[in-house]
């Protein structure tokens, strides 16, 4: 598929999600790799995976893996916490180029953020239940302590664009208030749900509230971007004008109208595409 390191630098990026919360994701790799094509497939249409079986979000994710094949991506990147849960190791199987997942990349920024090894993940129920954060930081360090909480009700506010204020407060407080209360040692806060980094601002101020300690945020956007860049080395497309952006949905589902808060900056178009 790819022929020479030329052909492979011309290749875009390929990115999926369940939905446009991958589109921080995306938002991240502009920041960090500004020269890049990238094409991003948001499955719209069978949104949300969370709440989805392990299976069933395996077959989804291999099926939106494959259109982003099609289109000669010479890197994949699932902007789901969910999807790379429960998905990862069948993706890298299926796939001729390299394939990142949220949670590795996550879980390696948590690890060398952290100063007292004890690390709290929040994300979607899926997330959460996979222990995926809990087996990538173990396997990492052995010595760590990790507590996950399952926060679903973030994904919305994050989508209505409730992010900084009162009710979101209220919101993130309850939720963090019993991610403390089962470890008050908690130093750095992993936001395992590409919905998140909206509400970093407010997650931050109430987990430092709450511990009465600094607590560093890494959210997974950032640290697969940066994963990205790593994966692509000299391979990378450095040229100075900005990347083209090709983005695809299986159903509208309010895009027009969401994806300027998770990209942000106006989407300037999306093609509608069945799996």
């Amino acid at each position: 598929m790819m022929q020479d390191a030329t052909m492979t630098k011309r290749h875009p990026i390929g990115v999926f999600d369940s939905g446009v919360g991958g589109l921080t994701v995306v938002r991240a790799l502009r920041r960090a790799l500004p020269g890049e094509d990238i094409i991003y497939l948001g499955d719209t249409a069978r949104v949300p995976y969370g709440s989805k079986s392990p299976r069933t979000v395996e077959k989804y994710s291999l099926a939106c893996q494959r259109f982003l094949l099609d289109r000669h991506v010479k890197l994949v990147l699932i902007a789901c916490n969910t999807a790379s849960a429960n998905a990862l190791p069948a993706l890298q199987a299926e796939s001729p180029v390299p394939v990142i997942g949220a949670v590795e990349p996550g879980a390696a920024s948590a690890l060398a953020a952290t100063k007292s090894g004890h690390i709290g993940v929040i994300g979607t129920l899926g997330t959460v239940r996979s222990s995926a954060y809990a087996k990538a930081i173990m396997a990492r360090d052995a010595s760590a302590k990790l507590t996950a909480l399952a926060c679903p009700l973030l994904v919305p506010l994050a989508e209505e664009g409730w992010v900084d204020d009162d009710v979101a407060a209220l919101i993130a407080r309850r939720y963090l208030a019993q991610l403390f209360e089962q470890d008050p040692a908690i130093d750095t806060l992993v936001l395992g749900c590409t919905h998140y980094p909206l509400l970093r601002t407010v997650l931050a101020r109430c987990a430092n509230e709450l511990a009465h300690h600094d607590v560093a945020v890494v959210d997974s956007a950032t640290a697969m971007a940066e994963a990205a860049r790593e994966a692509l080395g000299s391979n990378g497309n450095r040229r100075a004008h900005a990347g083209r952006l090709d983005c695809f949905a299986t159903d509208t589902s309010r895009l027009d109208e969401l994806a300027p808060r998770f990209l942000g900056e106006q989407l300037t178009g999306f093609e509608l595409v069945d799996l």
